[in-house]
This record gives C-alpha cells, structure tokens and sequence, in this order.
C-alpha cells in the first residue's frame, strides 16, 4: 500500500499531511504505522502526522469546515497544534480544498475545540487559538536536584512555562524528558523555558523560549507553546499585550488582550511532496 504526503514545516516544527483522497485505517498497529512515517532514518522524518478532512452536512452548518487530527512522532495523538494550524491553513489553499475559491479563513475541529486559521497578504498565518484556559497555576518542579517554578496555562493542551535568566545554561534535553511525565502530569505536559530579553526601543517585547513537547521530544517550534508563554508571562507581570517569541526555529508574533483570544502570527511552507 502506497501514500502520497506533503511535507510542511512551521519554523522547522515539521508536519507530514496526507494528501486529498488519501487516508490512514485506525486499526491495530496504527500507532506503529505514525512511528514509522515520522522516523527521521527509516520514514519520512517529522514531528507529527496530520490528517485533514473537509467536513459535510451538520459539520459545515454549524459553521466548521475542516476536522484536523495531529499524531504525535511516538503515535500518540496531540489535541491541538498551533505550527500545524498554519500549515493546514496553507494546505487547504493550495489544494483547493475550500468550498468558495479565494477563501482565506477557515474553522478547524480539533481535539480541543476550535481553531481559525486567516491567510495574510503577506503569506504569514494568523490564527485565531481561542482562549487561554486555567490548569494548575503555578507549580514547583523538579530535575536533576535543579528545582523550578512554572506557570502553567493550557491553550487546548498543557504547558508548563519556566521563565529563567540565562537560558542557554538550561539543560533541555536532559531535563524536559524528566519534567514531562512529573506526577502533577497524569497525562503528561509540554515544558517551555523562557527568557524575556532587555526591550530595544520602538521594538516589541522579545522572549526567547526553547520547547520539548510531550511525545516529540525537542522541537525547533512549538505554535500553543508560544502562546502559553505569552500569557504566563502577561501573567506574572513580565510583558504587556503582544511579544515576538523567538524559538530556534524562528519567530512567532503572539497578541493576547484581557479577556480576548489568543492571535498566533507565522510562516508556513511546503517543503516536498512523495509517495512513500
């Protein structure tokens, strides 16, 4: 059995979507067939496989026009994507899957609710993420006998945001694979640590933040990691409305006013297509 795929990538947090017509069976050994696409020697290589489906009937009048499912690299499914967002948005365009040519916004079902994703003239994706959600405020974590303080927000899916002063002594990936499965964490947790820097004038608020998302490990990008760092940040008194969040991978524009939805502001791009 064949596949054809494209391969998306948001600020080099990389997405393989199935291409129109083409579909995965939930069946046994599902999450083996997602482990395998993403293997980085052996598969595709990516941090997640997506899967879009226009919907019909009641889906489409109520207003959603697209089901989005993410699996994680270890097959896990994920219940929402801000980097995966952006790309679907752009997947849809360019596949001409819209109902009314030149449409450029859209509402995406996902695990966790709504999503509305808005093309830009500038080829940016601006997502509507909704609003942030309480999880379990702030918190004491430990790792390898460094003990932390994090903020914790949930933007559909957890995070645990760590705000530190100089974040290239962190020791993410010997750290982040300890604080994910902490037993405040049932279901596990998405670790962000963030380092807001001196403000340049006339410039917006700048964080530095490096993400290691649960059943992906480290990633170059992370969409709701972005915007829980904002809001923890707004939170604890440290940034005002809106802040460039600069990931390894690239930038991310986040805007959240009191009481309003979280705006995510990023590129997009298709990097290949195949059959596999």
């Amino acid at each position: 059995m064949s596949l054809k795929f494209s391969k998306w990538t948001g600020l080099g947090n990389d997405f393989v979507l199935l291409e129109p017509g083409e579909s995965l069976d939930f069946v046994d050994g599902f999450e083996q067939r997602i482990i395998k696409l993403c293997d980085r020697r052996f598969g595709i290589g990516a941090d997640g496989v997506v899967l879009v489906t226009p919907l019909e009937g009641d889906g489409c009048t109520k207003g959603v026009d697209f089901e989005m499912r993410i699996f994680n690299a270890d097959g896990s499914e994920a219940a929402m994507c801000g980097n995966a967002t952006r790309c679907v948005a752009k997947f849809i365009v360019s596949r001409g899957l819209a109902k009314d040519v030149g449409t450029k916004v859209f509402v995406l079902h996902t695990k966790s609710g709504l999503v509305k994703p808005s093309l830009l003239e500038d080829g940016r994706v601006c997502v509507d993420m909704g609003l942030p959600r309480d999880f379990l405020g702030s918190i004491k974590l430990s790792a390898d006998s460094f003990d932390f303080t994090a903020e914790t927000v949930s933007m559909g899916n957890p995070h645990a945001v760590i705000f530190v002063d100089d974040i290239e002594k962190i020791q993410l990936e010997k750290w982040g694979s300890v604080l994910e499965v902490d037993r405040q964490f049932p279901d596990r947790c998405n670790i962000e640590f963030a380092q807001v820097l001196p403000a340049e004038q006339g410039a917006p608020t700048q964080i530095r933040m490096r993400v290691w998302e649960r059943g992906c490990g480290v990633t170059m990008a992370c969409g709701t990691g972005s915007c829980a760092t904002l809001v923890a940040a707004q939170r604890t008194g440290r940034v005002g409305a809106e802040a460039d969040i600069i990931l390894d991978g690239g930038t991310l524009h986040i805007k959240h006013q009191d009481g309003g939805p979280v705006l995510m502001t990023g590129p997009a791009t298709e990097v290949f297509r195949g059959t596999i």
